[in-house]
């Protein structure tokens, strides 16, 4: 398989304006040519391995920020939005997608956006949604969606609340910091038996925390209560940089930071790499040692990209019994569908099939990129007989280079291409023409159909 060349163009001229540099003392540090530098600043030229080794040896520079970042999940979006039928006479190829998500980021995201106005827009026609007929009335982006873009394009990863969150607890107990900060502002902490998971009564100075929910939980709300009143600055102050568009992405937005805040101090950075690395990333001996459930760790995993301290790139995504993603996550060149759900020949939807059971599973997506993935079911139960339960799934995964990193890989026979299952993104943009799981046709590809045969598909796809 060919090595894909690496154009970075974006990330250099936003390496050079961080350091404050002209093009010309920039070149020269990197020992290239002023022209040479202008075409990789521009994308017509690859950057070279001389240019990558100057960088980390001048500069200190966490060469992986190159190849990172938005640029595939860019390209994902774009490739599941030109899937739109809309479309069918004018889808360029993968390599024109990858220059203009390389080159023109900020026109990519505008793309994305018109259409998402343009598919929300015909939905609400075709259901005769009455606001379109009002006056005034326009079409914005769903604020669940527009929050959940925000996340997935900050790569999960908010250095402000990040840091804040690993201060707060540099004493060591984030319980015991949490119930001391509350105490200072005249707030009590109490359990009870109650079915509402947390409430605080302002009036009453008391935070109430429910004795149904398992004590990762109740640390985890605890956290983000305190987050919620001790760190309004530093949300605010976020989310006045995010710009949302309505008050009410902006206040979901409000709810995911202080999450985050409450994930971070649960798991303080420096000492969760340190922990992660020590177990080669076990979640049980993780959730044991931090005192957080399964689920917490393997979402913190994946956002642990802090600049010149990173670990391990993985994806985490999070399923309901239905296959729709609930949570969604990459910082590898996996990108997850924004509509829809998850492949279905992937294992986290076997989960559901082996409670309590960790599932392995080796696979290998269209591009051939190999990677490890790791499943669970994660029911979380109301507390009582009468209570419903709910049930999700989640996947834990990076590329197989990192295999000899995880401890879920030791006797996997990674060397083996024959023990890689194929999996895909989603069946409307996938590009395997013979897979057997396939729920619907790929819109990038042309359809044959034969009356008198039939295959396990009632049509074929031309390669």
């Amino acid at each position: 398989m060919a090595t894909q060349k690496l154009y970075a163009g974006v990330k250099l001229r936003e390496t050079r304006a961080r350091l404050g540099l002209t093009q010309k003392a920039f070149a020269e540090k990197l020992g290239v040519s002023l022209p040479y530098l202008n075409q990789m600043e521009n994308n017509n030229r690859p950057v070279s391995t001389g240019v990558v080794l100057a960088l980390a040896q001048e500069f200190g520079f966490d060469v992986a920020e190159l190849s990172t970042g938005d640029a595939e999940r860019i390209v994902t979006d774009m490739r599941e939005a030109l899937a739109d039928p809309v479309f069918a006479d004018a889808t360029p190829p993968v390599a024109d997608l990858r220059l203009v998500a390389s080159n023109a980021p900020a026109l990519a995201r505008a793309f994305l956006e018109l259409h998402r106005a343009y598919a929300q827009g015909r939905e609400q026609l075709a259901s005769l949604d009455e606001a379109l007929g009002r006056d005034g009335a326009r079409v914005q982006a769903s604020p669940w969606e527009e929050v959940r873009d925000f996340f997935h394009y900050c790569d999960n990863y908010i250095d402000a609340v990040d840091r804040a969150a690993e201060h707060f607890v540099r004493a060591g107990d984030p319980q015991a910091a949490a119930v001391a900060a509350l105490g200072g502002l005249g707030i009590s902490v109490e359990v009870t038996q109650s079915h509402r998971v947390r409430g605080l009564d302002r009036e009453a100075g008391r935070l109430a925390l429910s004795t149904y929910s398992p004590p990762s939980t109740r640390r985890f709300q605890l956290l983000h209560q305190v987050a919620l009143l001790t760190q309004d600055d530093l949300l605010e102050a976020t989310l006045d940089l995010a710009r949302f568009q309505s008050d009410e992405a902006r206040s979901i937005a409000k709810i995911g930071l202080a999450n985050y805040f409450a994930g971070a101090a649960l798991l303080p950075y420096a000492r969760f790499l340190d922990a992660a690395r020590d177990t080669r990333h076990d979640l049980e001996r993780l959730a044991d040692l931090f005192g957080a459930s399964i689920e917490q760790v393997a979402h913190r995993l994946s956002t642990m990209q802090r600049p010149g301290a990173k670990g391990i790139p993985f994806f985490f995504v999070r399923v309901d019994q239905a296959g729709t993603i609930t949570k969604r996550h990459s910082a590898t060149r996996l990108q997850f569908a924004r509509f829809g759900g998850a492949c279905p020949l992937w294992n986290v939807h076997r989960a559901f099939e082996t409670p309590t059971r960790f599932l392995r599973q080796l696979a290998q997506t269209p591009d051939g990129v190999r990677y490890i993935s790791l499943a669970r079911d994660v029911s979380k139960t109301g507390g009582s007989f009468a209570a419903p339960t709910r049930r999700f799934a989640i996947a834990l995964g990076c590329e197989v280079k990192h295999a000899e990193h995880l401890v879920y890989a030791d006797d996997l026979d990674i060397t083996n291409a024959a023990a890689f299952e194929p999996i895909g993104i989603s069946c409307r943009i996938c590009e395997r023409a013979d897979c057997h799981q396939r729920s619907v046709p790929p819109l990038e590809r042309k359809l044959r159909i034969d009356p008198d045969a039939r295959g396990v598909l009632p049509y074929e796809v031309d390669r």
